[in-house]
């Protein structure tokens, strides 16, 4: 221990005595330490972390596997076909699966399910929209958490005609009700019904839904279908929609594969029990027959670990996460290389002190482990700076709301334990891999010339090898990081150029939900149209329309498109018509088109005369029109989105085309129905087109809604454009970070290159000067030594190169790269040109100045120099 607190002391001494070179190298230690501290405790909260749960080692989350000619009827949940097997994975489930699955749960000490429902809550004279899930009795208990105060729900309290009672989270508590003790008991008002609060969960705990999102209100399953006055909006309805996630708790010794292997005829039983029940309701309403489920097509049950909760959203940012990860470790490994070379530079004034100690009898293997000690000192100071710079990146450059957007609003990554020990261990190896290399080069000292005054050391030439090659390798990285920085601004520049197909500009949006307070039928239609025309009378605004959902959102609707000629053909075992194609199905208000800027390119738009009772007419877009009636006027032409009511939609108009779900996708087939000839809306998006600034509105806005209906809140107020830059946020995201560690790299590339030559031009002063005294021009000098800086620049560039070309291969097949960019290549030849000549341009800076000092070396002087 003494040995070491020497070492340290010493090492503080020399790190004191070369402020400059300890400065630069802390710098880059900090940077490099700082943006991987920062995007691991992203990739902990988001990927890592378990469920704040009693042993969530031993949970289990099940979802289905079957072919893809199976058919679930109503499904609400998330679902993937694998490429490779063509299978379609599912999720959800019927609430028969789940009784079917806790009666025979062997393998399972419990079994309880959970489904999302949109819930409007009114309390202490206020409204608002929150985020809520139907769970079963046993959700609490089966998980392990614990009330903060009041009690939790119970299976007495998941029972049909029980009193309606609900769970608040510990985050939603706080922020809507202050925290309050006084909440348990409090009635408040769901969807208009009135339950009563007994408790909050436990701190920390937000659900088992996806990684980011909260579950503000929790009510037993049993009372779902009470939410809703239109009952068939309940998920419970008839036959039942698949819509609840199902989870268990592992028996002590019981594995994954058992309590799949044995649940699956309890699984198997409830699908034959959910078709029987859809083939009774398409019975009863006259629907086309659905047949008996052939053995072929019988769906599986797979289980997977769910410690971690819902997988879907883990899994969909995985792959972008971990590419991100990869980029802030090649900017470490330039920052080692750059701090390796320093420590070469300052070892070569440290040769005589390094010979003496050895011709005094110390080991080679106690000068290692003290030059270690400095670097892993060192590695130690950058990684505390390091900390700082973790914190302006976390809460900054990759803070959550950025990247993730309103779901992700619970996702709270932070710097604990996991984080700082990773820290910890990231500056030791750092320390070790940067302090090994020179270590070993430097204590590899011939004794009789270091101990002699002005003898060159025999390790220099090998010093220099080491540190050009090093400098090879830092020109390689940063310009792979430079290449994928112009991959990505070029994607999101490309993505910003594209023309949406409509005005975004003075438009502001705003969503309200009246079908959660019992807004239905004509009574929803009235309040829209209330709301627009109030809304038009306040000054500054122009026109104001309304529709399902909004543009440049990543929300759609679509159905099958079936014209007169497909629906002769004889229904399958589910009995489905095979459609002629997909349509994009968009409910609007009469003056959507001109309101939003979307040019009618033939026939006419919506009238008066359009309304429920009159004719279905729909306005489509240039790509429906060319794709269902190609080289033929559509004006006139009939289809239908229902079998049962052949062409019962006349086409009466074809407008321009425009953006749907993003700018990244392509234009869908669009269909433009009337809102009153539409099926109800029970929510809708309002488009407000204003003569200004659209924020000026938002007061007016929020008055006029109001004043009709004080228990309605508007959700997601926000400009149109604000609305399209959303869609691109992981764009925006990867185009600023890897922009960012990029130009970083390439300086810190830079400052090596700069270091390497001004270390040889000074052991290169004498034959300098001796050259200049036997006629060699200072030009001559000039392109010696910038000569010997750009060889290492055009290895570093051509190993760049092929590097780049090989790892976005790699990257392709990994993460599908093509995927992620827009109007692009992956192996784009300009880009890789662009790049490679910048860097290139930077580092001919880099050479020049040490090469223009070297010129100035007087003849005189250098002669004398040793």
């Amino acid at each position: 221990m003494n040995i070491l607190l020497q070492d340290l002391r010493y090492g503080f001494r020399m790190l004191l005595k070369q402020k400059g070179l300890t400065a630069v190298a802390l710098l880059s230690l900090a940077l490099g330490i700082g943006a991987n501290t920062a995007l691991f405790s992203i990739v902990d909260a988001m990927l890592l972390k378990m469920l704040p749960v009693k042993e969530p080692e031993r949970l289990v989350l099940f979802k289905s596997v079957a072919p893809r000619e199976f058919s679930v009827g109503s499904y609400n949940g998330s679902s993937n076909t694998d490429q490779a097997t063509n299978l379609q994975h599912r999720t959800s489930f019927a609430y028969q699966t789940y009784q079917r699955m806790r009666e025979q749960q062997g393998p399972l000490s419990d079994v309880f399910a959970f489904g999302g429902v949109g819930l409007n809550v009114s309390a202490d004279g206020q409204a608002d929209v929150a985020n809520g899930q139907a769970v079963t009795g046993n959700y609490y208990s089966a998980l392990g958490v614990q009330p903060a105060i009041g009690r939790l729900l119970t299976d007495e309290d998941d029972k049909a005609g029980g009193t309606p009672v609900a769970v608040l989270s510990h985050r939603y508590w706080q922020t809507r009700f202050g925290g309050d003790p006084a909440v348990v008991g409090k009635q408040i008002n769901l969807n208009n019904i009135a339950f009563t609060v007994i408790g909050v969960s436990a701190k920390g705990f937000d659900g088992t839904m996806g990684v980011g999102s909260t579950q503000d209100v929790t009510i037993p399953v049993s009372l779902e279908p009470q939410l809703y006055a239109d009952k068939q909006r309940s998920y419970m309805n008839g036959a039942g929609v698949w819509w609840l996630r199902i989870m268990g708790r592992l028996q002590p010794g019981v594995t994954t594969e058992q309590a799949q292997a044995q649940l699956e005829n309890a699984f198997l039983q409830s699908v034959l029990e959910h078709r029987a029940a859809r083939q009774a309701a398409a019975k009863a309403s006259g629907g086309n027959t659905i047949s008996d489920l052939d053995p072929k097509q019988y769906p599986k049950l797979v289980a997977d670990p769910g410690g971690q909760g819902e997988m879907y959203r883990r899994k969909y940012y995985a792959p972008s996460l971990y590419l991100l990860l990869g980029v802030v470790g090649l900017v470490l490994l330039i920052a080692c290389a750059n701090v390796a070379n320093l420590l070469l530079s300052r070892a070569g004034g440290r040769q005589k002190e390094f010979g003496l100690r050895l011709a005094l009898g110390a080991s080679r293997g106690r000068l290692i482990r003290q030059l270690l000690t400095e670097s892993v000192l060192l590695a130690l100071l950058g990684g505390f700076l390091g900390i700082i710079f973790a914190i302006w990146i976390k809460d900054g450059l990759i803070a959550v709301t950025l990247w993730g957007g309103r779901g992700m609003t619970s996702l709270e990554p932070r710097l604990d334990w996991r984080v700082l020990g990773f820290t910890l261990a990231l500056s030791l190896l750092t320390g070790i891999i940067f302090g090994l290399a020179p270590a070993w080069r430097t204590t590899n000292v011939d004794l009789t010339p270091s101990l002699k005054d002005g003898a060159r050391a025999s390790t220099s030439i090998h010093r220099s090898f080491l540190s050009r090659g090093l400098v090879v390798v830092q020109v390689a990285l940063s310009l792979l990081l430079l290449v994928g920085a112009g991959l990505f601004v070029r994607t999101l520049l490309n993505l910003q150029r594209v023309d949406p197909g409509f005005n975004t500009q003075n438009l502001l949006l705003f969503d309200v939900e009246p079908g959660l307070i019992g807004y239905k039928d004509e009574k929803l239609r009235q309040l829209y149209q209330q709301i627009s025309e109030r809304m038009e009378a306040v000054p500054g605004v122009q026109a104001v329309t309304f529709s399902r959902l909004p543009l440049l959102s990543f929300s759609s609707s679509s159905s099958s498109v079936f014209l007169r000629e497909a629906l002769s053909a004889t229904p399958d075992s589910e009995g489905r018509i095979r459609p002629s194609g997909e349509g994009y199905r968009h409910s609007v208000r009469e003056n959507f088109l001109e309101t939003m800027g979307i040019p009618l390119l033939a026939g006419r738009t919506f009238g008066p005369q359009d309304q429920a009772n009159t004719p279905r007419v729909v306005v489509v877009n240039q790509t429906f029109a060319n794709k269902f009636f190609p080289n033929q006027n559509p004006i006139g032409k009939r289809f239908a989105f229902d079998t049962s009511k052949p062409d019962e939609i006349e086409i009466v108009g074809v407008c321009k085309d425009a953006k749907y779900t993003s700018q990244r996708d392509d234009i869908p087939p669009t269909v433009y129905g009337s809102y009153r000839q539409e099926r109800p809306m029970s929510n809708a998006t309002f488009e407000v087109r204003t003569a200004g600034d659209p924020a000026a509105a938002i007061t007016s806005v929020r008055s006029v809604v109001r004043e009709i209906e004080p228990n309605l809140p508007i959700l997601n107020i926000k400009t149109q454009v604000e609305q399209a830059d959303e869609t691109l946020r992981m764009e925006r995201l990867f185009a600023k970070l890897v922009t960012l560690f990029a130009l970083v790299a390439q300086q810190l590339a830079a400052i090596g290159l700069f270091g390497v030559l001004a270390y040889m031009v000074s052991q290169r002063t004498h034959e300098i000067g001796i050259r200049m005294a036997l006629g060699a021009s200072r030009a001559n000098v000039l392109k010696m030594i910038v000569q010997q800086g750009m060889v290492l620049v055009v290895l570093g560039v051509a190993l760049g190169l092929v590097g780049a070309y090989v790892l976005t291969k790699y990257l392709e097949s990994w993460v599908g790269l093509s995927k992620m960019l827009f109007g692009v290549k992956v192996s784009d030849p300009l880009t890789y040109s662009v790049i490679a000549i910048l860097l290139t341009v930077v580092a001919f800076i880099a050479c020049y100045i040490p090469a223009r000092r070297a010129t100035k070396v007087d003849p005189l002087v250098a002669l004398r120099y040793e």
